[in-house]
């Protein structure tokens, strides 16, 4: 099996691990990174691979690329990858619109090529541990916290963290949406910094999700009810615990995740299988589009409220 070309464009926070994993990974060449910050040269130097300042340099140059750049420059930049014929994964949100989504989308199906999203926790150990035994969730609580980070400033809480719940949400739920109640604080940013969002499925369920980053302690967890079962996930520990009814009485059990490997390298190496199917196989990653759609929705109807507010302190 010949080797992939693989490039990585954006080698700050996030992007530097996709680099460091794909140097790991067989049968792939980590064929160049590129930063339009010359002090990430540093990332490139330390896998002994060439660095370019200009993501243009690795267009035509390879068969893949990863892109951790800012939101804003998603589209931009996977699209020229995209028209060159190069297969693409972009971390989350997928674009900052859906219009940008959809255009990627509609390249990328039309040239075969894999559009990917960097929705990690559909890796992580213990979600996938779980799936088989999930049903038809009736309630579904989630929490996302922890500190707040300069780097992600530029959007609010929804778009920095929500998303990769929204995204395991409607896989879980997979029922349309009837109704959404949100709310938010804008506190160390100009956007959110805590958000919660209440959604409503036309199934029933119910999903409550929380995200903030003014949390000094990360916590990362969903707690599943369903008629039979209440499933609790700790996706920074990757632990899970099931209580299932069991006559009058709740039975409890541990399950073991394995840890032998990290959620992002599932997903890269998820994202390289992808790409060698066979090209009438390979897919664009609409469910990212789907959770970018409610989360869109979300911030919109917290932007609505914070407005309100103003509008309603500013009245004699």
């Amino acid at each position: 099996m010949s080797k992939l070309k693989v490039g990585v464009v954006g080698s700050g926070h996030i992007g530097k691990f996709h680099a460091r994993i794909y140097k790991e990974l067989p049968d792939i060449e980590l064929a160049k990174i590129a930063d339009i910050n010359p002090e990430r040269e540093k990332v490139a130097q330390k896998l002994k691979v060439p660095f370019t300042q200009s993501y243009r340099d690795l267009i035509g140059n390879v068969d893949a690329v990863s892109i951790a750049v800012p939101t804003r420059l998603h589209y931009e930049v996977a699209r020229e990858f995209l028209e060159a014929g190069a297969h693409v994964l972009i971390e989350k949100p997928v674009t900052a619109t859906l219009e940008e989504a959809d255009h990627l989308i509609e390249i990328a199906e039309k040239n075969d090529l894999v559009l990917a999203s960097g929705h990690v926790e559909r890796f992580n150990n213990a979600w996938l541990e779980v799936q088989k035994i999930l049903k038809e969730p009736r309630f579904i609580e989630v929490h996302r916290l922890g500190p707040f980070q300069e780097r992600a400033a530029s959007c609010g809480v929804v778009l920095d963290l929500m998303i990769h719940d929204i995204d395991i949400v409607l896989n879980l739920v997979k029922s349309p949406i009837t109704r959404t109640d949100s709310v938010g604080i804008r506190v160390l940013s100009d956007y959110e910094d805590l958000a919660n969002a209440r959604l409503r499925f036309e199934s029933g369920c119910v999903a409550n999700i929380t995200a903030s980053r003014l949390t000094p302690e990360p916590q990362r967890k969903i707690r599943i009810f369903q008629d039979d079962a209440y499933v609790s996930i700790d996706y920074g520990n990757q632990e899970v615990k099931i209580y299932t009814k069991d006559g009058p009485k709740i039975s409890y059990r541990h399950i073991h995740v394995e840890k032998s490997t990290e959620p992002l390298k599932r997903e890269l190496m998820n994202f390289i299988e992808q790409i060698r199917l066979p090209a009438n196989q390979r897919q664009a990653d609409r469910a990212s589009r789907d959770a970018l759609n409610v989360a869109l929705d979300i911030t919109v109807q917290i932007k609505d409220n914070f407005e309100a507010l103003l509008t309603s302190s500013r009245k004699p």
